[in-house]
């Protein structure tokens, strides 16, 4: 079986990092792929969005399944344009990938159908959403409404963030498009958990739940961010907790999706808030996360290319899903000057061979004379297993040590939340 995954980021070198490991999977390719995928799939260097070039290649190559990795050519409709050719492919449909290229949509479809979530207001005139903050005040949360690469969210703890936020998104179009329309949401108190889960229509598998951390410094401090590193599982969240989630939000969101036809084949990401009355939704992705995806399928314990395939025949309700007990840690080293403006083309040294417990997944790196050099904000996400999050976070952080760049910066403390209430609790 021969595959082709869509893309270049850390997201798409740990999907084409566990699709290699298959007994079915003879070959994967990836386009364009970056240096690290080169290790292990042959790069082909096509955009995401050259849809036609795409497809030529899985015609000529005899490739049977392709995979899409980011969002913007899912939300550009990649899916229905492979399928109209009759190509085998893995991922929402365009009317479906709406969930995460519109907020208002997916803020309307929840308030339709009753799945928990925050009080919001939409709002395309500036003035009538400058209105309403101050109405509202603060704490608040501003949103583009379309894509943003993780970076079009801001929680405003003073009227001024507030205004600034609107400003710069809706006068000055630092997200283009993306910020003409906003989203104005209730603060939710509470912390957050990101669960993924394979979806095929109405059947849903979710996968085991992660923990992300958006702002760039520790202590959830500073401007957001793709995400600075990731851990799962997250123990203390009890099982009683994840099954709410699941019951209450994932499942009836497959359904609503069903209901306004647009059913949802593909992963659908759903990012939580755990509030004092029970888990909302923060927000939906239309695929894997990033660097979620990281951590969780070093757990995953079945063949993700069996996985897809019995997505894709409709399957899924008949398949066993198997997760591993270890836990696994990933941090995110980017570079300097990042979420902001960054320099690119710095060298990068000491970085170990990929181990069964120990991977560095390259996330935005380019190969130049020779060398391995940083060619993104999100440079490189170490990730490591352990028995259970004190070793996998030890791995990790050892690790980071031998690597370097100029300017390189991480958060130190992925994983802290989760040890912290574990040692409360081991203080009862």
């Amino acid at each position: 079986m021969k595959l082709l995954v869509v893309g270049s980021g850390g997201r798409e070198h740990a999907l084409v990092w566990k699709l290699a490991q298959s007994p079915r999977v003879t070959k994967v390719y990836c386009a364009p792929g970056n240096p690290g995928i080169a290790k292990l799939a042959e790069c082909v260097s096509i955009g995401v969005n050259d849809f036609a070039a795409l497809a030529e290649l899985v015609q000529r190559e005899g490739i049977d399944l392709t995979v899409i990795g980011p969002e913007d050519p899912l939300l550009q409709g990649i899916v229905d344009d492979f399928e109209e050719r009759g190509l085998a492919v893995f991922g929402p449909r365009k009317a479906a990938a709406i969930i995460e290229g519109s907020k208002t949509f997916a803020k309307d479809l929840m308030e339709k159908y009753g799945i928990p979530t925050g009080a919001y207001r939409s709002f395309t005139d500036y003035e009538q959403a400058l209105d309403y903050v101050r109405q509202q005040g603060a704490p608040i949360v501003i949103k583009a409404d379309g894509l943003a690469a993780g970076k079009g969210v801001t929680v405003a703890f003073s009227l001024e963030e507030a205004e600034d936020a609107l400003k710069s998104m809706m006068l000055e179009g630092v997200f283009g498009e993306a910020g003409a329309r906003v989203v104005v949401e209730e603060y939710l108190e509470g912390e957050e958990m990101t669960i993924l889960s394979f979806v095929d229509g109405e059947t849903v598998v979710p996968m085991v739940p992660s923990q992300d951390h958006k702002p760039v410094f520790d202590g959830d401090k500073g401007p957001n961010t793709g995400g600075m590193g990731t851990y799962s599982p997250v123990p203390h969240m009890d099982d009683a907790l994840i099954q709410q989630a699941i019951e209450t939000i994932i499942k009836p969101t497959a359904r609503a999706m069903v209901k306004e036809g647009r059913p949802f084949r593909g992963i659908l990401y759903t990012g939580l808030i755990i509030t004092d009355k029970g888990p909302k939704v923060i927000e939906y992705n239309a695929r894997f996360g990033d660097p979620e995806t990281q951590v969780v399928l070093p757990r995953l314990e079945s063949d993700l290319a069996d996985i897809f395939q019995a997505v894709l025949e409709g399957r899924l309700a008949d398949c066993a899903v198997e997760w591993k007990k270890e836990a696994a840690v990933c941090v995110i080293m980017a570079s300097q000057g990042y979420p902001g403006s960054y320099p690119k083309g710095k060298v990068i040294k000491g970085l170990p061979e990929n181990t069964e417990e120990l991977m560095v997944f390259h996330a935005g790196t380019a190969e130049k004379d020779g060398e391995i050099v940083t060619a993104g904000g999100r440079v490189l996400g170490v990730t490591s297993i352990g028995e259970n999050l004190y070793e996998a976070q030890d791995k990790a952080y050892d690790a980071i040590l031998t690597i370097s760049f100029e300017g390189a910066h991480y958060r130190k403390d992925i994983g802290d939340k989760a040890l912290r209430q574990a040692a409360s609790r081991a203080k009862r």
